[in-house]
């Protein structure tokens, strides 16, 4: 008897330390060291900060027409204002209304009306995420202005016109009476209290707004801080592992079997280009638009105010402006002020920018300038030997970047008068009022 006890205590244990034995198997994890913890996996590189599309996509103008008169404004501050109020609207029943327009000077420019503009075309597509359009389908289409009519603000729902004045396409959409009162309030009512611009009709299609008076600026000088050629490096090529670096006299180069990345210190440019990827088809040019906002906010690209400003479908490029805080365009002939991109199917072909960065702006090198009126920039132009006024096609003031004279590590920002004529870029100085303007290629 006591055998037999001893030997079911013994099977029982056994059969317990089975058990046991057979749970850990089926419960065990090795503890393998996380992939992660020797810092070898790939991160995203980021330049500079994301910007959304409303901070990239921005009207450089507004333009109230009061009583035969007209006003306007490009301050940065405004603007955002204005903008801010437009992204509270709902904006319904949009359809196109080229067929049906009468007078297009008149529903542009016409009394009654607020004239939003932009430097160049948007795709409505794209501008959707700035304001709020009902409806999931709406028409393909680009626009470089809205124009609300306040003139007939009321009771009734208001009127928003979406105007392209390239090819004088117009479509027309509505918003509720309570927002346009507001905007009537809030904005065109004090319209005149900005300056006064007068009308100047370059042609039958095309008519450019000048301000009446002087306007004061300030020169800017700015200690540039030069942007990492590695982050560039590891966010344009696919596999940075495999790109050798050379060093030049002037600056840096990247290369892989199909791409080239060319840092030149003496301009502040970079150019990156991978000639595998050209491609001559058109591109639609809200995915052309996209595809260039995206790419560069994939490495945060933005590194200072850059703002979209042309595109060309059939070159399928696209060029981002850089801008000063105050609103004005900045112009040089190097191209340091300027993103410009050329795609090649769904890969970048070219990517060319400044690697500089106007963080550190020197406050007691600011100096105020006053540049002439509208009328005397625009008297210089037609007194030019061969001025064809259909070839004129804006003028802006704006500022020339350039390396300041004295110190040629610093940057300088100048006030001046610009035009574009026959699809290119010139300038106006104050000096040049008493000799011919120079040129931007």
């Amino acid at each position: 008897m006591r055998y037999e006890t001893i030997k079911s205590i013994i099977l029982t244990f056994l059969v317990a330390v089975s058990i046991l034995l057979t749970w850990n198997l089926w419960t065990y994890q090795p503890n393998y060291e996380s992939m992660g913890s020797n810092n070898n996996t790939l991160k995203e590189v980021t330049v500079s900060e994301k910007q959304e599309v409303q901070k990239i996509i921005r009207p450089d103008q507004v333009l109230f027409h009061i009583n035969e008169r007209h006003y306007g404004t490009t301050n940065n501050a405004e603007l955002e204002k204005i903008i801010k109020e437009i992204s509270k609207w709902s904006i319904f029943d949009l359809k196109n209304f080229t067929n049906k327009v009468e007078n297009y000077n008149d529903l542009v420019h016409g009394s009654g009306n607020a004239e939003i503009v932009f430097p160049v075309d948007v795709p409505i597509e794209l501008y959707r995420s700035v304001i709020n359009i009902e409806g999931r389908k709406i028409p393909s289409f680009n626009f470089d202005r809205m124009v609300v009519n306040v003139g007939n603000s009321g009771k009734e729902n208001g009127i928003v016109y979406f105007v392209s004045t390239g090819n004088q396409q117009v479509y027309v959409a509505h918003i509720s009476a309570a927002n346009l009162n507001a905007f009537n309030k809030n904005f065109f009512k004090g319209g005149s209290q900005y300056p006064r611009y007068f009308a100047y009709k370059a042609t039958s299609k095309r008519t450019i707004f000048l301000p009446e008076e002087e306007t004061k600026m300030s020169t800017y000088k700015y200690w540039p801080i030069t942007l990492d050629s590695e982050d560039f490096k590891k966010a344009l090529f696919d596999d940075p592992s495999f790109v050798q670096k050379s060093v030049l006299t002037n600056g840096e180069e990247y290369t892989n079997d199909s791409s080239k990345l060319t840092i030149n210190y003496d301009k502040n440019m970079l150019s990156y280009v991978n000639p595998t990827t050209e491609d001559n088809s058109v591109e639609k040019s809200y995915d052309l638009v996209k595809r260039s906002i995206d790419f560069v906010n994939e490495h945060g690209g933005w590194s200072d105010e850059y703002r979209y400003v042309a595109k060309d479908e059939y070159k399928r490029s696209v060029t981002f402006r850089l801008y000063s805080k105050d609103g004005y365009p900045v112009f040089n002939n190097l191209g340091m002020s300027e993103i410009y991109e050329v795609w090649g199917g769904n890969k970048i072909n070219k990517y060319i920018r400044p690697n500089i960065a106007l963080e550190l702006k020197l406050t007691t090198e600011a100096k105020s300038v006053t540049q002439p009126s509208g009328y005397t920039a625009l008297e210089f132009l037609q007194n030019k030997r061969n001025f064809k006024p259909e070839l004129l096609e804006q003028m802006v003031l704006g500022y020339r970047m350039e390396r300041d004279a004295d110190e040629s590590r610093l940057i300088l920002l100048e006030p001046a008068w610009f035009y574009r004529y026959d699809n290119k870029w010139g300038l106006i100085t104050l000096e040049d009022l008493g000799g011919p303007a120079h040129g931007l290629e």
